[in-house]
């Protein structure tokens, strides 16, 4: 199992129900190609716990503006449709794993 691609034609339905976390990036970005294949292990780890999901920032500016994502990779964490935390660079499978399970709380 790998992440979910959300555009904004699919994101409010993904986001309001269950922890989502949800990593903006862009194919250029060199932490991003980093955090990519860790989004997807998570994803595959934490199935049926919590949904993990990619938004390529290039395809999708207007949901980056609207999460105010200035610098990429960013990891934004949802909780039943409502932002609760957000991490900015690439942070580690320990770091986007604590993340999750403050969703999970």
């Amino acid at each position: 199992m790998t992440a979910i691609h959300l555009t904004k034609d699919n994101f409010e339905k993904k986001i309001t129900k269950g922890v989502v976390l949800v990593d903006f990036w862009a194919p250029w970005c060199g932490p991003c190609k980093m955090a990519g294949p860790v989004i997807d292990e998570l994803a595959e780890e934490y199935k049926g716990k919590a949904v993990l999901a990619k938004i390529n920032i290039d395809e999708q500016q207007e949901l980056a503006e609207k999460f105010g994502v200035m610098s990429i990779p960013t990891a934004v964490l949802f909780k039943d449709g409502e932002e609760i935390d957000k991490v900015v660079g690439f942070v580690g499978k320990d770091g986007y794993e604590d993340l999750i399970k403050k969703g999970l709380k």
